[in-house]
């Protein structure tokens, strides 16, 4: 991102970003000590090459790995006496600062503060080690103004914010409906609406949007108010999948502490299993997770669509990253960045192979 206008897009992120994954806020780097079963440490469990591992991430469900393996235990029980250090992060911006700073060393993290942070380092601070969820993306509308995808044009949409994944998403679906947008001001056929997540179900009720381009919970909350659901952004995608959180790492601790990293990836493995064998404890775990982080449980008629539309896996599906940074420099937002050496999946894959689980696919932008 080095032109004049990727580096105004991105100050316009750092600024005002509450990242789109964000339930309710936290504070910037909110530091937690965990405690309880999350934090157990068997008699015999050895230590890796650091006494304590810092892990960053968001209170929201899709982070649900980080949630639910640290919830769990399950992290820990793979770090043995390594000692978990959580943060809870408001924007992808903040997250990647403190992993540039060192005040976290792995992190959980969506697609465009991935990229943005590599590319504003010159591919000098983070790799991308692994996946962690895909979906929980959804076009919802007020029913009365909108009864289908035609009747869009000459309405307000909003997304979350400039240049944010769901905005790039949804500026790549309406140009390739034919409709034209200034991507800059979201002036055009149809209005686009940078609005923050937490006070979008208020704009909905005053019917100063008409719908809106957002990730999970926001779309089952604005259901909750009697929106609809027009679209599933998974439907867009080769086998109904595409990233929207990953899992990275700075390249010093990856290149120093290997056995630490591993153990993480391998903590995230097992935490996606147990989910998928335990779907309503784990939803559970989560939210639990969610209310000791915001103070406040999400209710049944938003945990519950807004789970099922999210899958959980370990493949961080490096092609629709790929076509999300595609997407963004056909909008105008990003001049075609270099993304090679963004992922190194070899870690991943041990795990994996350890587990007896097929090995994942870096799309040619792994480290050589």
């Amino acid at each position: 991102m080095s032109s004049a206008r990727p580096l105004a897009l991105l100050r316009a992120i750092a600024v005002t970003a509450t990242l789109p994954l964000l339930l309710t806020a936290c504070g910037y780097g909110s530091e937690s000590t965990d405690d309880g079963k999350r934090s157990e440490v068997a008699a015999d469990a050895e230590k890796l090459s650091v006494d304590e591992v810092k892990l960053g991430y968001f209170p929201n469900l899709t982070h649900a790995n980080a949630l639910v393996g640290i919830e769990e235990g399950l992290l820990q029980k793979e770090l043995g006496a390594t000692r978990i250090k959580s943060a809870t992060f408001n924007a992808g911006p903040s997250e990647i600062e403190a992993l540039n700073a060192g005040s976290i060393d792995i992190g959980w993290i969506g697609p465009s503060p991935s990229i943005n942070g590599f590319t504003k380092s010159q591919g000098k601070n983070l790799r991308i080690i692994g996946g962690s969820a895909s979906g929980g993306v959804k076009l919802v509308v007020n029913p009365d103004r909108i009864k289908s995808e035609d009747d869009l044009e000459g309405k307000k949409i909003a997304t979350p914010q400039l240049g944010n994944t769901q905005d790039v998403a949804f500026l790549n679906w309406i140009a390739e409906k034919g409709w034209k947008v200034n991507a800059q001001s979201g002036r055009g056929d149809v209005s686009v609406v940078r609005t923050d997540n937490k006070v979008a179900p208020d704009a909905y009720r005053s019917g100063s949007i008409d719908g809106a381009w957002v990730p999970e919970p926001t779309a089952s909350r604005l259901v909750a108010e009697g929106a609809e659901v027009l679209l599933d952004e998974a439907d867009l995608w080769p086998d109904k999948k595409f990233v929207i959180t990953n899992i990275i790492v700075s390249q010093k601790f990856l290149k120093e502490h290997p056995d630490v990293v591993e153990a993480v990836l391998r903590g995230s493995v097992r935490t996606n299993d147990w989910i998928k064998a335990n779907p309503d404890k784990a939803k559970a775990s989560a939210n639990k997770a969610l209310e000791e982080l915001s103070g406040k449980a999400l209710p049944k008629d938003v945990l519950d669509p807004a789970w099922e539309s999210i899958t959980f896996l370990d493949d961080p599906l490096a092609s629709t990253l790929d076509s999300q940074a595609q997407h963004a420099v056909k909008a105008g937002l990003l001049e075609q960045p270099t993304l090679d050496g963004i992922y190194d999946l070899a870690p991943l894959n041990k795990v994996l192979k350890a587990e007896n689980k097929e090995e994942v696919d870096d799309a040619g932008l792994g480290v050589k």
